[in-house]
């Protein structure tokens, strides 16, 4: 039997148009604005740094992870990936052996070696986020590039409604000024431009160290003095309180130390840039609700 000529011409019209959608599918703008596109959706990944393998997980392209750097133990299946170094120390001919055809970068962590490798000719993708925002849109970017945009979408959608209820709840909430210090010797915290400040503002807080324009800057105690923060948040190494925190008891005149603000949350939790980050933010948003309600607001 002759196929009718409409239907062939509309088959060829569907077919023309699978193709163009599978061209243009797998193409995604990294966080340094560069367009990245891989001919077919990437089977063999590597993860240079510990928050990418997370975010790689989340978009539904973990199986497709043939290599990652220290640290990469969330979720748990990620302990089992082959290592290619740390992310500061890269063993880059164990890169190439493992022939990836697509690599995902963190431009704070290992910049200096992503222009080298994309010289060798691996395709690369950047991550560098700054708002909770980027990190969904980098779930959504691996997975088109992943050929698991189904999934990524599914993640993110679940996650913007997350944050957008934490961002309507602390809207109008008086403000809290917050100290977030990341570590003691030396006394560091995160200036205006870190994805820390982005959370404490959507919990209705200020990084009273805002102004600064480094990301992670050292500080002196007497500069936080002078800032009299009301709460101060601490990181640590893991998901044990750090005893350095109580080391503010010293100044029991600061308003944090005074009306017992001193909050731990894990830095797994704020400090990488994954799903992650809404858990953490719901916690500090509590911490801060506390702090309004200690002074009646």
């Amino acid at each position: 039997m002759t196929a009718h000529p409409m239907r062939f011409a509309i088959a060829l019209c569907v077919l023309s148009l699978t193709a163009a959608a599978h061209a243009q599918g797998f193409v995604a703008q990294d966080d340094l604005g560069h367009r990245v596109q891989v001919a077919a959706p990437a089977a063999r990944i590597i993860s240079l740094a510990p928050h990418v393998t997370e975010l790689l997980f989340a978009a539904g392209a973990g199986e497709q992870v043939v290599g990652t750097v220290e640290f990469s133990d969330y979720p748990p299946e990620a302990v089992r990936i082959p290592r290619v170094g740390s992310y500061a120390a890269l063993d880059i001919e164990r890169i190439l052996a493992l022939q990836p055809d697509l690599v995902v970068g963190w431009q704070s962590g290992n910049g200096p070696v992503l222009e080298r490798l994309r010289a060798l000719g691996l395709t690369v993708y950047v991550t560098e986020p700054r708002r909770f925002e980027d990190v969904l849109r980098a779930i959504d970017n691996l997975g088109v590039l992943a050929g698991s945009a189904e999934t990524a979408r599914e993640e993110t959608t679940g996650l913007h409604t997350r944050l957008a209820a934490l961002q309507r709840r602390y809207a109008q909430a008086p403000a809290v000024s917050v100290f977030y210090q990341v570590w003691h010797q030396p006394l560091m915290t995160v200036g205006g431009s870190h994805l820390v400040t982005r959370i404490i503002e959507t919990c209705g807080g200020r990084n009273v160290f805002a102004g600064v324009e480094a990301l992670a800057p050292a500080v002196g105690v007497e500069s936080v003095l002078a800032a009299a923060p009301e709460a101060i948040v601490a990181s640590g190494m893991d998901e044990a309180r750090p005893e350095w925190l109580d080391d503010w008891r010293r100044w029991p005149q600061l308003p944090a130390v005074r009306d017992g603000h001193l909050f731990f949350i894990p830095p797994d939790l704020l400090q990488r840039p994954t799903p992650r980050l809404l858990d953490g933010a719901e916690r500090l948003c509590v911490a801060l609700a506390r702090v309004r309600e200690a002074r009646g607001h």
